[in-house]
């Protein structure tokens, strides 16, 4: 999978990344002061990521923990995101990631037990809030590779010691074995991103097919796992309404819409360096055609108007398959 494992010096007897460069015995090692160092120092072109990918292994520093978005999850609580890794192994057409690092490369941060503790730390400031929020999976896929990274037990016990907090695991992969060694809790939920097989043909390149990712999600239900959807992002075709009804149907096969935590419904968008980017990245891509505007948030994508009646239609589609009102909501809306 990969060409050159980085290793940076300061963690180089870290567990987490012995274990990594264990994974990988045949693949040349390099050891460096800093990942910044190396890691996008010169431009490497996103799709070169088919056929070159260099991983790097490091400590995250600075901020571990930091405030999300408005809209980035239910309303009323706390939102915060933590990074563990960057970059992805799959690729899709509207990923943001292609326009975001000057690398496609992934990144590996392996000081999880400093991570754990910005979030205690973010717990202790949020104590007037029953709950607060930590979403994996803003810059990477949290499960794909998670049987090499073998993180998450850490973070387990942090949430089992912390009733208040909530963690969201984001992911597209069916990698799930990591997940079911660990005890199903209250507080972990694991999060699917799913569209219609159609559109995962068209725009989801390398990913788990829809009936991997449906196996995937009634199989952690089955075993106790709190599983939550994100139906993101919705891309607008003429059997819109018909696709995601398929869907729906589909998604209520194997899991019973009451032991889904929430949905959530966005459309596709992009920022304008991205946007830039998927232009020269895909220009067949079937979105090309599409009719986007620069909308409030400077988020290049449908005009308001035609976003929310597209979010309204499938909104209601899940509605009439028995998910709850108050659990879905609109993502980045606000």
């Amino acid at each position: 999978m990969f060409e050159c494992l980085f290793l940076e010096d300061q963690v180089s007897e870290n567990p987490y990344a012995r274990r990594i460069l264990e994974a990988f015995p045949e693949v040349p090692v390099r050891n460096i002061r800093k990942i910044e160092d190396v890691f996008g120092r010169v431009k490497k072109p996103y799709l070169q990521k088919r056929t070159n990918l260099n991983l790097f292994i490091g400590r995250k520093e600075g901020r571990l923990v930091k405030e999300a978005p408005d809209a980035y999850g239910l309303e009323g609580e706390p939102h915060y995101y933590f990074i563990h890794a960057y970059n992805c192994i799959y690729e899709c057409e509207y990923c943001y990631l292609q326009g975001y690092f000057n690398s496609p490369d992934l990144v590996f941060y392996v000081n999880h037990d400093e991570i754990v503790n910005s979030m205690k730390n973010t717990v202790l400031k949020n104590q007037d809030s029953k709950r607060v929020w930590f979403h994996a999976g803003e810059f990477s896929d949290s499960l794909a590779l998670s049987h090499i990274t073998q993180e998450w037990k850490v973070y387990w016990d942090f949430l089992e010691d912390t009733p208040s907090a909530m963690m969201e695991l984001r992911t597209k992969s069916v990698n799930i074995k990591s997940i079911l060694q660990l005890n199903p809790i209250e507080n972990a939920v694991i999060s699917f991103s799913l569209s219609p097989a159609e559109a995962l043909r068209r725009y989801d390149h390398k990913t788990p097919s829809l009936k991997g990712r449906l196996k995937a999600i009634g199989e952690l239900a089955d075993s106790g796992f709190k599983v939550a959807l994100h139906l993101d992002p919705i891309i607008d075709i003429e059997t819109l309404d018909e696709d995601y009804s398929l869907l729906l149907q589909q998604i209520t096969q194997v899991v019973k819409p009451e032991q889904i935590e929430y949905i959530s419904l966005g459309v596709v968008r992009f920022t304008k360096d991205v946007y830039q980017q998927f232009k020269r990245n895909y220009p067949e891509s079937q979105m090309q055609a599409a009719e986007f505007v620069t909308s409030f948030d400077n988020k290049v994508r449908y005009s308001r108007p035609h976003r929310l009646n597209i979010l309204n239609r499938i909104k209601d589609i899940c509605l009439s398959a028995g998910m709850a009102e108050k659990k879905v909501y609109l993502c980045m809306e606000n």
